[in-house]
């Protein structure tokens, strides 16, 4: 899975009505427009994991998320489709799908309302990191987390063996992803796909996915009808997407196919690791550790594009838990998911890694620390601002909106709290004589009104 979360300490999320019946929670992303990831419940009895993601109104407290985006009604719109499926597949014979590859493939697909419901009905949640991390590190995903690990620990140890990432940490991607397999996504890829590429909202972007679908299916992975997932297209145990699966996917057991949705978990948890090696992983290293931050620190050092060694962070008083220098594994930047008053980090390169699986803070430190606890490490130390709440898209905008408007430019005004946002706010935050910690708070919204 490739999707941003864009916010700096809150995590935003895509939610469908359907997917809420369902308990699935749908991620949103802004880079690129790849896929919704499912980030799910370890079990349908752990309901922490959904209703810590669901809607919240305007100005509840701050334990809760929030939308503010109303359902939209969508009317069944099927006419053309069946001309449009004619058009699409000459333009898939021209990318060398086999005319038997594309007749089996459609074969009783039809035009799918419901997802399109799905896709118009995302509605914008917002949550804390401490709720989202609540949830990624429950106490029934580790303890799942850990059953998974022992279940599965001889090929999960082979995994490690040959592409060098953690088991740990393959068990902790497929934890987020589909609850150790319990959520894996019933729809017809097929199906999926061509609505969406017919629907036209994104329609260059899914059908390069499914032209990616047919692809697997031409190679003989699977059959049509057994590849299912998601109704955005998100397949198998960790919810690849079809792009990313004939980048990454491997045939592990050597059955002559890359068996991703096969109760059998073996392929597509080597396929993770897989994933996870060719971005960057680096064994032996952490993704990240908590550390303490000294009285008097300088917070603008806080930023990732400033990385030192841990000697180096140690001289300025950036200490692990226990007050000792964090052991020397390369450079590292310091990481305030929750701005000065939450937890504190030091990244190393396997964050990057993960990273590139979903590139938002949220879910990697979701992924490092539920991989952390399944090996038995500590929960993290340090308390979090809870009396503060995750930021809406509409009050998000608006802090850039005010920010540029007090002469502190976020190059322009979307709603994302990226990089040029928090260095406005750390400006803003040095002009006022307040702690740069470039976090963009409600507290720091109602001073900038």
């Amino acid at each position: 899975m490739q999707w941003k979360i864009w916010t700096t300490g809150v995590l935003a999320i895509g939610l469908t009505m359907a997917d809420t019946a369902q308990a699935e929670a749908i991620w949103q992303s802004v880079r690129p427009l790849n896929r919704p990831d499912t980030a799910l419940p370890d079990t349908l009895t752990d309901p922490v994991s959904l209703i810590s993601v669901a809607a919240r109104p305007k100005l509840r407290p701050a334990t809760k998320a929030v939308t503010d985006t109303a359902k939209v009604e969508v009317v069944a719109s099927p006419a053309g489709f069946d001309r449009w499926v004619t058009g699409f597949k000459r333009r898939a014979r021209a990318q060398g799908i086999s005319a038997g590859t594309l007749d089996a493939a459609f074969r009783n697909v039809s035009y799918d309302a419901d997802v399109i419901r799905r896709d118009r009905n995302q509605s914008e949640f917002t949550k804390t990191i401490w709720d989202y991390l609540g949830s990624a590190a429950s106490a029934t995903r580790i303890a799942n987390g850990r059953i998974a690990l022992k279940n599965h620990n001889s090929t999960l140890t082979a995994i490690e063996k040959r592409y060098g990432v953690e088991k740990e940490v393959v068990v902790a991607v497929w934890g987020l992803e589909s609850a150790y397999g319990t959520f894996r996504g019933k729809n017809d890829v097929v199906t999926s796909l061509a609505t969406l590429s017919f629907d036209g909202r994104r329609g260059a972007f899914f059908e390069e996915q499914l032209i990616a679908a047919l692809k697997i299916l031409q190679n003989g992975d699977t059959s049509p009808r057994k590849m299912t997932g998601s109704w955005a297209g998100a397949m198998g145990h960790t919810q690849f997407i079809p792009t990313s699966y004939l980048s990454y996917a491997v045939d592990f057991d050597g059955d002559g196919r890359r068996d991703i949705w096969a109760e059998n978990p073996v392929d597509a948890l080597a396929s993770t690791a897989a994933y996870l090696k060719k971005s960057g992983w680096t064994k032996g290293q952490p993704w990240g550790v908590e550390v303490r931050i000294p009285k008097g620190f300088d917070y603008t050092l806080a930023d990732r594009k400033i990385r030192k060694s841990p000697g180096q962070w140690a001289r300025l008083g950036v200490v692990d838990m226990n007050g000792r220098a964090v052991p020397d594994h390369g450079r590292a930047s310091v990481l305030l998911p929750a701005g000065a008053q939450g937890a504190a980090f030091l990244i190393f390169d396997n964050f990057k890694a993960i990273e590139a699986y979903n590139s938002a803070d949220a879910y990697v430190i979701g992924v490092g620390h539920l991989s952390d606890r399944i090996k038995g490490g500590p929960a993290i130390r340090a308390s979090w601002p809870t009396d503060d709440r995750a930021l809406t898209r509409a009050e998000r905008e608006e802090m850039q909106r005010r920010l540029t408007g007090k002469g502190f430019s976020t190059q322009g005004i979307d709603g994302r709290i990226g990089p040029k946002t928090i260095d406005a706010v750390r400006s803003y935050q040095r002009a006022q004589g307040i702690v740069p910690d470039g976090y963009a708070s409600l507290t720091l919204l109602k001073r900038l009104r």
